[in-house]
């Protein structure tokens, strides 16, 4: 019964995603909706995009097993980047009317930049992308009870979110979104009341909690500890601005004020509703200790699976498997969907093929899409990495290389190409360096990719301008 239900649900899933496809008239619908999306609908596509599988799952395998210390990164910098990206660059990216988030770094800067921050954003995609496949692949062999491996699970998933993002763009994305985010609503609210109940009550898994350590969030001790701290909620918190599925997301609103709005309409829920599975794995230790005690040392992201499955209702399994695929279907088919709009524009269009007409535009990103998922799926198959580390080192990239460059692009008016470009190259060679050949558990390479990456925007774009200075004063000396 379970796995019908999840069938039909994939075929809704579908039939909207075709009913979408009939606003697609230009490349504009497809990428950003034709910038005239609600607030209820904004606020829906951001919250939806980012509750995905490292939410349901990833999350909460990691908070059973470390505490709130271990999820700083995600919900904690996750949220309010979402807050802050509403906040301070919304408005002004807004205004600019651009069409990827790459065009923002050929207009600022140049089109080598464009370039490299293109494909700096489409890599970091890869990891984000592949744990919503290998979550797909995991859901599919769950309800199968085994008939469906993980792999088999993974195409069909991928196939799937491919039919309807092919051909519905933004829209399809963005409509399913809003339906999604109620499901996920509504199921786990439930299901946090159900095992809750079965727990002791939500008063009784909370101070059970509380006294095992897992609601310490700050570390205590000394530098060695706050600066890894510090790093880990960096890397979501400011590597999740500049990504083309946050902007789309901005830019497909019907104006301004609700680009800013929904943006931290967005990330409120989203940080609200994270803890919802957190609390579903830890009641699970409670309801039953030996079992999920065991399971958590070997595979943690199957106690939730395993808690719904073994110990609720098949109403219960029905909600909380369809906001499970909700949440990875709707992650899935934005983050398809923003590196390949930003290849087919930044790379195809504007450095390749110049001439594309727009109807030519539209049908190869349609085709890049498929591309990029076949890419996407043979990573995921091959990757040994958790769902919540496939998603955390997704942003390190974007940290290190593209977040200094955005931010002071629209905030610093001396920020220059040089500067972008010497930005880029510390930033990203200092973390690369440091991820091969640092030993230590102190420094995260990221975060002091995020330094060096300051430092190389200031002087690169202060040095010249001050060697200019000093030259021209020395010209203006009388000679002797």
């Amino acid at each position: 019964m379970l796995i019908w239900f999840v069938v039909l649900y994939l075929l809704f899933s579908v039939g909207i995603g075709i009913y979408a496809s009939t606003r697609v008239h230009n490349s504009k619908d497809f990428v950003v909706a034709g910038r005239n999306l609600p607030l209820p609908i904004v606020t829906a596509t951001v919250f939806a995009t980012w509750f995905g599988a490292e939410t349901v799952l990833g999350i909460s395998a990691t908070f059973v097993k470390e505490g709130l210390g271990g999820v700083v990164a995600d919900p904690f910098g996750a949220s309010m980047c979402l807050i802050i990206a509403g906040l301070f660059f919304a408005p002004l990216l807004y205004r600019m009317n651009l069409l990827t988030i790459g065009d923002f770094y050929r207009a600022r800067y140049s089109p080598l930049v464009e370039l490299i921050m293109t494909l700096c954003i489409m890599i970091s995609y890869l990891g984000w992308v592949a744990a919503q496949v290998t979550a797909l692949g995991l859901v599919f062999n769950v309800i199968s009870d085994g008939a469906i491996t993980q792999q088999t699970g993974m195409i069909i998933g991928l196939s799937i979110v491919l039919a309807y993002t092919m051909f519905g763009g933004m829209w399809s994305v963005a409509l399913l979104d809003f339906v999604q985010m109620t499901v996920i609503m509504v199921a786990m609210l439930s299901i946090a009341v159900l095992v809750g109940g079965d727990a002791g009550g939500a008063g009784n898994v909370v101070s059970h909690a509380q006294a095992s350590g897992k609601l310490q969030l700050f570390p205590s001790g000394g530098y060695e500890v706050w600066i890894p701290f510090v790093g880990a909620a960096l890397t979501m918190m400011l590597g999740s601005i500049p990504q083309q599925d946050v902007f789309q997301r901005m830019t497909s609103a019907k104006d301004e004020k609700t680009a800013v709005r929904g943006s931290v309409l967005g990330g409120v829920l989203y940080f609200a509703f994270a803890f919802v599975p957190m609390f579903l794995a830890y009641s699970a230790t409670l309801i039953d200790p030996k079992v999920f005690d065991e399971l958590i040392k070997t595979d943690s992201q199957m106690v939730l699976p395993n808690l719904i499955l073994h110990y609720t209702p098949l109403a219960a399994q029905v909600l909380f498997f369809g906001a499970l695929l909700s949440a990875i279907m709707s992650t899935a088919s934005a983050t398809l969907l923003a590196p390949s709009v930003m290849f087919t524009e930044n790379i195809l269009k504007h450095l390749v093929l110049k001439h594309m007409s727009d109807r030519q535009l539209l049908r190869t990103m349609r085709l890049i899409v498929l591309t990029f998922g076949g890419f996407v799926l043979w990573f995921a198959m091959h990757s040994e990495l958790s769902i919540f580390k496939m998603v955390e080192n997704a942003y390190k990239i974007t940290l290190v290389g593209a977040f200094v460059p955005l931010a002071f692009g629209l905030y610093w008016k001396r920020a220059d190409t040089q500067g972008a470009l010497l930005s880029i190259v510390m930033g990203l060679a200092t973390w690369l360096l440091m991820e091969n050949l640092y030993d230590g558990n102190i420094w995260p390479p990221q975060l002091v990719g995020l330094l060096m990456s300051i430092a190389g925007m200031l002087i690169g774009s202060l040095a010249p301008n001050m060697m200019r200075r000093r030259h021209a004063s020395h010209l203006r000396q009388p000679s002797p």
